[in-house]
């Protein structure tokens, strides 16, 4: 009952964050450890939260997701950037924020400090979008620091694995090391993807013999993270790669087209809610382990009040920003070099660019996930060491993190330049004049055999005028904007708000007529499901 409680009392700290953030000028993340920490101090009992069940609940499917949804083309094209930032500076951090952390603070051992640097490395998208909310971070930018948090989440947490092992056992062998890191990293890889292909099969022939339930898919979707993450754990390999490799193959499979509307409709509107549930609950989580962990942690600090404690996660924040910021500018450094190698244009380096990205690498979650899974105890049963003084610190380079960006951050990308985007209208026009050549050549194809099979041909004939209306019109109105693209955005814009009021007044009369009586709940739930789906078109 006790456990019940604590999942129903995150739920609703998640949801009420969610309406204070759209109340209160403060990112996301901030106010659910504000909650958290006010859940600690109040009625909700104290949770001892066990690492590996955190590790298994929260992070496969964030991860999955985060691999599914990121635009594949867009990581593809800024590959070199995206690995520079999550193999390079990943491996950077680690060894200069874990030497920094042990030589402020001589009592944690060297194997603690750098596993506490390992989880330190890896950022967190969400956190960063939630404090770029007031000035929204560049498109391409906002890529890359996806590309960057969904790769460097495994390789952190790869490194936090070695790091735990050497404190268990008071070694590190670096062929040892090298070989286990090729084993989890391929076989995670490997396993991930063969599991997404597997249930994807799986799915595809119970579709063939029995038809399609966007319940069961659903399912299918929620479970494979999972599954990717068990299996991938039980051979020893890694969970973390297995579940991002899992995302990335499901993109290639939903590419088949081979799922319902409705389908993918409703599994969009899941995933949504897990991926706000789970990140939510991570930070309430956070919230609500800090009273406790700072207390134990001002005890194993060995010093005088908690003045060394703010200092020492200062000092720990201002030399992961400054590893940063020297690993980003000498990459910018080197890509302005090649371009102009190449005789391209000599741009001059953009250091507001550089300290946003800086800045934009804030820890969230993930960070929070891993440094919770160091182990209670070491192999001969004594406590782990240091290991509330990690956790807090941490905790406090996230809340430091979070509290500099949201600050700093939105006023420093107002106005910033990027090269300019790509558009993507001609490639939208191409599309869409494809799809309707062929959305035409089917219904003449159907026309002519429905006017062979019925008796009255006129009938065939109306009805492939009406379903030919949509696509006529979509021709008319593309040959429109590109003589008249002006005129046709001004059309389209009041088009669009005539439609959406005439929705609005068709799903409140409908509403009303059941108030009324006049229609019963499947006719209501059937036609207001019509009506929201053409909605979710035109406001998409």
């Amino acid at each position: 009952m006790e456990t019940v409680t604590i999942v129903l009392a995150l739920l609703l700290a998640v949801l009420v964050s969610g309406a204070l953030g759209r109340l209160l000028p403060l990112p996301l993340p901030l106010i659910q450890i504000v909650i958290g920490v006010a859940l600690a101090l109040g009625p909700l009992p104290s949770t001892s939260l066990d690492p590996e069940i955190f590790f298994l609940v929260f992070l496969p499917p964030l991860l999955f997701l985060d691999g599914w949804r990121i635009p594949k083309r867009d990581l593809f094209r800024d590959g070199k950037t995206v690995l520079a930032l999550a193999l390079g500076l990943v491996a950077l951090t680690v060894l200069g924020i874990g030497i920094l952390i042990h030589w402020i603070i001589p009592s944690m051992p060297l194997a603690i400090a750098f596993a506490l640097a390992a989880v330190l490395s890896p950022t967190d998208p969400i956190a960063v979008s939630s404090v770029a909310a007031q000035a929204p971070v560049p498109r391409r930018l906002m890529h890359i620091l996806e590309g960057e948090a969904l790769l460097n989440d495994a390789t952190g947490l790869v490194c936090l694995r070695f790091a735990i092992a050497a404190a268990l056992t008071g070694s590190f062998s670096l062929p040892e090391a090298a070989t286990t890191f090729l084993w989890l990293a391929i076989a995670g890889l490997g396993i991930g993807a063969a599991t997404t292909f597997l249930l994807t099969g799986i799915q595809e022939l119970l579709r063939r013999r029995t038809g399609e339930d966007p319940g069961l898919q659903i399912l299918f979707s929620l479970l494979t993270p999972f599954g990717a993450y068990l299996a991938a754990e039980h051979v020893h390999a890694s969970g973390i790669l297995a579940a991002v490799a899992a995302g990335i193959a499901m993109t290639y499979v939903e590419i088949q087209g081979r799922s319902l509307g409705a389908t993918r409709v409703r599994r969009t509107a899941v995933w949504d809610s897990v991926a706000l549930a789970a990140n939510g609950a991570i930070f309430v989580l956070l919230g609500e382990q800090l009273p406790d962990v700072f207390r134990n942690a001002v005890k194993q600090a060995d010093v005088q009040g908690a003045g060394w404690i703010v200092a020492w996660i200062l000092v720990i924040t201002a030399g992961l920003m400054a590893v940063r910021f020297v690993w980003v500018s000498v990459s910018l450094q080197f890509v302005l070099m090649r371009a102009r190698s190449r005789g391209g244009k000599r741009d001059a380096m953009a250091w507001r660019l550089v300290a946003a990205t800086t800045l934009a690498g804030v820890k969230g979650a993930i960070t929070l996930a891993g440094i919770l899974t160091l182990p209670l105890t070491l192999t001969d049963g004594s406590p782990f060491p240091a290991r509330d003084l990690a956790i807090l610190l941490a905790m406090g380079v996230i809340l430091t993190s979070l509290l500099l960006a949201s600050t700093v951050l939105p006023p420093l990308l107002r106005g910033l330049q990027l090269p300019p985007e790509p558009s993507h209208d001609a490639e939208e026009d191409a599309a869409r004049a494809a799809a309707r050549d062929d959305a035409v050549k089917a219904i003449e194809a159907l026309q002519h055999r429905l006017v062979e099979e019925y008796e009255d041909a006129s009938i065939a004939v109306e009805a492939g005028a009406r379903a030919m209306d949509r696509y006529e019109g979509v021709k008319a109105a593309t040959a429109e904007r590109q003589a008249e693209a002006m005129r046709f955005q001004q059309l389209a814009a009041m088009e669009k708000r005539l439609r959406l009021a005439g929705i609005e007044a068709e799903r409140s009369a409908l509403y009303r007529m059941r108030r009324s009586q006049v229609i019963d709940d499947v006719v209501l739930r059937r036609l207001v499901r019509e009506v929201d789906l053409i909605e979710a078109r035109l406001v998409a």
